[in-house]
Parts: C-alpha cells; sequence; structure tokens
C-alpha cells in the first residue's frame, strides 16, 4: 500500500504498521487498526466536549463560604502533542468561592475533558484554571500538575524518573503570596 492510497484511519494505521517493519495480516495485528480507532476516540474525547458544561450545574446556597476548596490527587491521562506520547500525572485544583461551588466530581469531569486531547501540561493547566475562573467566577483558582512525560521515558534523553511540574493562578491567587504558599503546602 502506498501513501498516496490511504482511503481510511485503519487503512493509514495499517500502512504504519507495515512502515515499521511490522505484517499487518499476522494473527495478533488483523483487528488492531480497529482496536486501535476506538482507542484513539477514547484517548481524544474531549475534542468532543466542552469542560465548562460540567460546571454549569453549581449550588449558591453556600452560606457566606469564602475559603479555599481544595481537590488534590485527581489523576490524569493525557498525550503530548509533540510525539503523541503518553502524559500521566496529578493535579490539584483549588478555588475560592464567591457565591457558586460545584460538586467536586465536576472538577475531576474539567480535567477529564481537557486531558483526553493532545497537549503541552503548561497548556492544560491554564486551560483548567480558565475555565474554572470563566465559569464560576470565584475570588481565585489554583491549578498544580505534576506529570510525567513518556516521550522523555522512551525515547529522547531517556529520563526515567523526572516530573514536569506547573502552575496557574488567577483572581486573589495570582497577587497574594500567603495564598499561594498555602496552596502549594496543601499540595
Amino acid at each position: 500500500m502506498s501513501d498516496n492510497n490511504i482511503q481510511s484511519p485503519e487503512e493509514a494505521i495499517q500502512y504504519l504498521l507495515e512502515w515499521i517493519g511490522e505484517n499487518p495480516n499476522r494473527e495478533g495485528l488483523k483487528q488492531t487498526p480497529t482496536r486501535l480507532m476506538r482507542a484513539y476516540q477514547e484517548y481524544f474525547k474531549g475534542y468532543v466536549e466542552n469542560p465548562a458544561d460540567y460546571l454549569l450545574t453549581h449550588f449558591e446556597e453556600v452560606e457566606g463560604y469564602r475559603e479555599p476548596v481544595l481537590l488534590k490527587g485527581i489523576p490524569f491521562y493525557s498525550h503530548c502533542e509533540h510525539h503523541m506520547a503518553p502524559i500521566h500525572g496529578i493535579v490539584n485544583i483549588a478555588y475560592i468561592p464567591n457565591k457558586k461551588v460545584v460538586g467536586i466530581s465536576k472538577l475531576a469531569r474539567v480535567v477529564e475533558s481537557f486531558a483526553r486531547r493532545l497537549q503541552i501540561q503548561e497548556k492544560m493547566t491554564a486551560q483548567i484554571a480558565n475555565c474554572i475562573q470563566e465559569t464560576l467566577e470565584p475570588q481565585g483558582v489554583a491549578v498544580h500538575i505534576s506529570g510525567v512525560h513518556h516521550c522523555m521515558l522512551g525515547r529522547g534523553v531517556n529520563l526515567k524518573s523526572t516530573e514536569l511540574v506547573t502552575s496557574h493562578y488567577t483572581g486573589l491567587y495570582q497577587n497574594d503570596e500567603s495564598l499561594k504558599k498555602d496552596f502549594k503546602i496543601q499540595c
């Protein structure tokens, strides 16, 4: 099969298998194009979602609660936009409510929706924080992500124990160093 005759994603995967030296017709690979297409639909389902929609169901009866709300240890799984290699790690989110709070599962769903796209961690960190800020309109948002990038584990520099750490702050968290410090300590 030449690259000029590719008509479908499955054919592209067959071509890739041939390109790396495999036989796409051998027993273990016959269904790989179909399986990979289904996997990619799941890996990249964030493209058909609007993460802000998860935050539209919120509660305004918070009886004046104005302290930080922190959800930590949210696992994520993504793929880098440079090599399509896996990225996985942990997200911590804090926000200071103004008049609205959300169920904590909604914050995890926002993370999942942004993670299920081709990403760079820096952009994803800002996207999560800005989505929460724009939708809930809290007094401030803090997002901290620690991620392991497989593009560095299995190729290139082959570093086995490195993590990329990124943070993004809005509102009160941007300018109040004591709030930032408390958030970092709690993470």
